[in-house]
């Protein structure tokens, strides 16, 4: 850093020269790293604009329908693109999917039926699925509320999938084999693209009829190949995270094969009705910006992401993933030593923030976590975890969960802010 930044940090964000110079360290030692993500970015950004090439964008698309939206040119080009982009042969984009969790609910529920099986292979599913599976709450309106029954395999002590284990677990009424490729409030890697072919093709030695789906959420644009372009028949994810690239204000897609899809479009609307109604509420010049910069803003994020395991590694703090592991979702887990740490960082990730950075998060109880937890999420778009963020449920052993960035440069300010305020508050040396 320049003498100009440095006094910036210094007098106008109050960071330390020893904040400074620790993450400066940090950074020389992995600029190897940052090159593999800078060429799997360029990659990405060129398969990107081919699937716009391909599918003939023009700006007409920008234009939206009102009532019942038929042929909205913007819905249509949307959907295009993103199965271009993402290797799939259908796909299903919408701004009122709420949220990645909405996404999946209606993959399960426009694909699975009464008596089928729905086989998870990535061990105890995501909080927020736990209710829409019907491991939790009430029940109404899930899986189980419908006759869809539910396995579990869980992952070696490695943290690998279980291979023999899936296999073993398949049986006669498993319809769907579904794989959580993200983290989300675990300890573990994200599972690469090979890891995800392997699971795909050992599912299939089994029951080649099988339907093998994946939530990609937070793994988009990550790897020169998506899930959909190793045999996975259907997968979901949603625009706050990598695809929206920062620029979708909301929304979510299913891609994957045809049929597929067409069976969740009557989930996402109505049956008979799919995918040709619906209003992209001008939503549509967002979502096709969105992912034409989603390679640009995920490498910034990813990056941030390494900077931040490497940081605190050589404050001596478990990480996963280490710096210099391959990546496989945009998510640093950094495993903190008490409740006040976790709270503090989160603290000050919400002051490096744009946007309400003057707010100071209190951990809460939020709809569809067992636990309370606290976030920090100062976006454009709420709830962006593309955007820089941290958050993690008020329990043991404490781990906080750090993403986002919409550029690098923030990142690396929100790194500093975490330390600058664990340092201050005396709660790491």
């Amino acid at each position: 850093m320049n003498k100009e930044t440095v006094n910036l940090l210094c007098k106008q964000f109050g960071i330390s020269m020893d904040t400074i110079k620790l993450v400066e360290t940090a950074e020389a030692e992995i600029q190897p790293v940052f090159r593999r993500y800078d060429d799997i970015a360029e990659y990405n950004q060129l398969k990107v604009l081919k699937a716009f090439h391909d599918c003939r964008i023009s700006d007409t698309v920008f234009a939206w329908n009102n009532g019942y939206g038929h042929d909205d040119p913007g819905r249509d080009a949307c959907s295009r693109v993103y199965a271009g982009a993402l290797g799939a042969e259908d796909c299903i984009v919408r701004p009122t999917i709420c949220d990645g969790t909405h996404a999946l609910a209606c993959t399960f529920l426009g694909i699975l039926r009464p008596g089928d099986e729905l086989l998870y292979c990535s061990g105890q599913p995501y909080d927020t699925m736990q209710t829409v599976i019907g491991l939790r709450g009430d029940g109404n309106g899930s899986l189980k509320s419908y006759g869809v029954s539910f396995a579990q395999v869980d992952l070696t002590p490695e943290n690998n999938i279980d291979l023999e284990a899936v296999k073993a677990a398949i049986g006669p009424k498993t319809r769907m084999a579904a794989l959580q490729r993200s983290l989300g409030y675990s300890w573990r890697h994200a599972f690469s693209i090979e890891e995800i072919a392997a699971w795909v093709s050992a599912c299939k030695s089994v029951k080649p009829d099988i339907i093998c789906m994946v939530d990609n959420c937070y793994g988009e644009f990550l790897d020169y190949k998506e899930p959909t372009e190793v045999g996975v028949d259907v997968m979901a994810g949603s625009l706050m995270k990598n695809p929206g690239g920062g620029i979708a204000e909301g929304g979510g897609y299913i891609a994957g094969r045809a049929d597929l899809v067409e069976m969740v479009s009557y989930r996402v609307t109505a049956p008979g009705i799919g995918g040709d109604c619906g209003l992209m509420y001008d939503q549509t010049r967002h979502i096709l910006k969105g992912i034409f910069m989603g390679p640009r803003t995920i490498n910034g994020a990813i990056k941030g992401a390494a900077l931040c395991s490497k940081v605190f590694q050589l404050l001596g703090f478990e990480t996963t993933p280490r710096a210099e592991a391959p990546r496989n979702d945009i998510v640093t887990a950094i495993k903190l030593n008490n409740k006040e740490q976790l709270i503090e960082f989160c603290r000050a990730i919400q002051s490096a923030a744009a946007i309400n950075a003057h707010f100071t998060p209190e951990e809460g109880e939020m709809p569809g976590y067992p636990d309370a937890v606290i976030m920090a999420s100062g976006s454009f778009a709420q709830g962006s975890t593309l955007e820089l963020s941290a958050d993690g449920p008020i329990r043991e052993p404490y781990i906080v969960y750090f993403q986002g960035g919409l550029s690098y440069w923030h990142s690396k300010l929100g790194v500093m802010a975490a330390v600058q305020a664990l340092c201050s508050r005396g709660l790491i040396g």
